[in-house]
This record gives structure tokens, sequence and C-alpha cells, in this order.
């Protein structure tokens, strides 16, 4: 935890020099200068992407800057911590997303609180999740990988994007609700496990689906379902795992978050920006190319979704007896 403070202080001494005039900040005059949406994980993947998306959305819209700042590092709470420490008045917000529900009970210590210390903004998208198997495996349906796993306990390896990541939360929820033993084998995220997955080395992946519809179309992958409540449009022959584990579902998520007490009327004009930008057909269109369903709605509703999702992955958490790696 020291060292992560240590990092922080370094990454955020700017944020914090910001000047003190800026906490009586309105919606009258905002944004009057950039605005940093930090992004807790390397450029290239869903939160930088996503971030990158609607601060340009935001930029076009409110004649100012977005600027994206990738701060990355102990599972997205470097830059979380930063975001938490900054001054409330609008002009430092985070790309918020599944870690930082998980983490919340992942890390006993942390230097925040994160629904205390923040205030939700608006929800981006949602972006569904597929079981991926290789076609070695022999399971074409959840109920027979299910199977499969029972009648071999701890040999059937489970790849990730990474630990405490949405694929692998998926993966642990799935384990829990199924009664299975599947071993996570965790990677520096989706590309290399992606790959092993093609290889052989693992025979199952949970995916986010961006990247991955090609394999299943081609054959060189079996997609055995959608981790989300309903059907997804990017694989609509896939039946939700639900179906068949009653209850399950999960998926990556994306939004925005600012400190607390930031003022209600930026929060405001910032949640009615980006559910402008989610019923815009051209933005949308630049969603789905990720795979992203919109997820509008107020600032409490964006609220309700991080409390739920921190309680459910909680549960999940300590089932499985995760710790921090």
């Amino acid at each position: 935890m020291k060292l992560l403070r240590r990092e922080f202080l370094r990454l955020a001494g700017v944020v914090v020099a910001a000047p003190a005039w800026s906490q009586g900040a309105s919606a009258a005059d905002y944004p009057a200068r950039p605005v940093h949406i930090v992004a807790g994980f390397a450029a290239g993947g869903g939160v930088d992407i996503t971030a990158r998306l609607i601060g340009q959305w935001l930029s076009e819209r409110l004649k100012q800057s977005f600027i994206t700042e990738n701060r990355t590092g102990a599972g997205g709470n470097i830059g979380t911590e930063a975001v938490v420490h900054a001054p409330p008045d609008g002009y430092t917000l985070l790309l918020s997303t599944v870690p930082n529900a998980v983490n919340a009970t992942l890390y006993e210590k942390l230097g925040f609180n994160f629904i205390r210390d923040t205030a939700p903004v608006a929800g981006i998208i949602r972006v569904p999740m597929a079981i991926l198997v290789h076609p070695s495996v022999p399971a074409e349906t959840v109920p027979e990988l299910i199977a499969y796993a029972r009648a071999n306990p701890g040999k059937v390896n489970m790849a990730s994007a990474g630990y405490g990541s949405a694929p692998h939360m998926a993966g642990e929820l799935f384990n829990v609700m199924a009664g299975i033993n599947m071993v996570h084998v965790p990677y520096r995220g989706q590309g290399p496990a992606l790959t092993d997955l093609l290889g052989g080395q693992v025979q199952v992946l949970f995916a986010t689906t961006p990247g991955t519809t090609d394999y299943v179309a081609s054959g060189k992958l079996r997609g055995l379902a959608v981790t989300t409540a309903s059907r997804a449009e990017v694989l609509p022959n896939l039946p939700p795992v639900g179906d068949f584990v009653a209850g399950y579902e999960a998926s990556q998520w994306y939004g925005m978050s600012a400190p607390k007490n930031t003022p209600t009327d930026i929060v405001d004009r910032l949640n009615r920006e980006i559910n402008a930008a989610l019923a815009d057909p051209g933005m949308k269109s630049r969603f789905a190319d990720i795979g992203g369903e919109p997820l509008p709605g107020s600032p409490a509703e964006f609220g309700k979704l991080i409390a739920d999702e921190t309680e459910k992955w909680g549960r999940v958490v300590r089932a499985a007896g995760m710790k921090p790696e």
C-alpha cells in the first residue's frame, strides 16, 4: 500500500496542485479548460478505447479538450486513487469499470472507498462476454462443459485477461454457480490468452466479444454461450449462460465517475451529454464496433449499478477465496 501511495503521489502531482478556486465551478462556465479522463488500464484496451471515444464526443459537444490519461497499476487502483484525491470540480474524471467493483472486496486495504469517495456520472456501454472453448474440448453446450469439468476436476484450464478482470470474474462466478473447479490461468490481457486458447494450451476462455467473433465464425474456436442475461447482438446464435445456470449474468461495463462533491449541475451536464452520445446513430455504431451496447440512464441509476456490482462480485471474491496477486 505504501508503494501504491508513493506511485499515486508521483503520478497525481499536477492534479493535486489544481487551483483552489476551481472547487466553486459550475456548469455555467464548464468546461473552461481541458478535462482529464483517467483510464486505469493500458492503451488499446476496452477502458482506453471507451474513454477516447466518449472524450472525443464531449470535446466536440462542449468545445473543450477531454484528454485521456492512462494511469495503470494495481488493477486500476492507481488511476482510481488519483481521481478520488483530485479537486471535485469536474476537471478530473474516471472511466470506471468492473474492477472498481471487484477491488472493493479483493483488496483489504485501499486508500479510498470507491462508492463513498466518487460520484457516479453516467453509464456508457455494456459489453457481453462469451464462453469460448478450444475445438478439442468435448463440449458443444454449457451443460456438456459443466459435465466435462466435473468429470475432470482441476484439469480444465480457464484463461483470463488478468486477475480480477471482468473475464476472470465471469469465469469464477461460473465456477461457483455451476459447482465446478476450472483452474484459472491469468494473462496480461485478452490477446495473449486468446493466442494460447487457439493453440490449445488452455481449454476455456471467458472473453469480451471484440476480436473473437471471427474465430467462432471460422470454427477455430467454439462459442457455447454469452454471459449476458439475454442474447447479444454481436453473437445472436449463442444462448445466454443463464438458460442453463439459473440466475447467471456477467458483463463488462464502462461508465464515468467523478470525485465526490463534484457540483451536481456539472455531473448532470456530463450525464446529459453522455446520454446524447448513446442516442446518436454514429456513436452507437462506433460503440457497436467494439461490442458495446448503450447503457443510458441517470447518475443515480449508474450509482445503483455500481453498488449492485460491488455486492455481487464481493460475494464471488469471498466464495472463491480470491486474494490480490
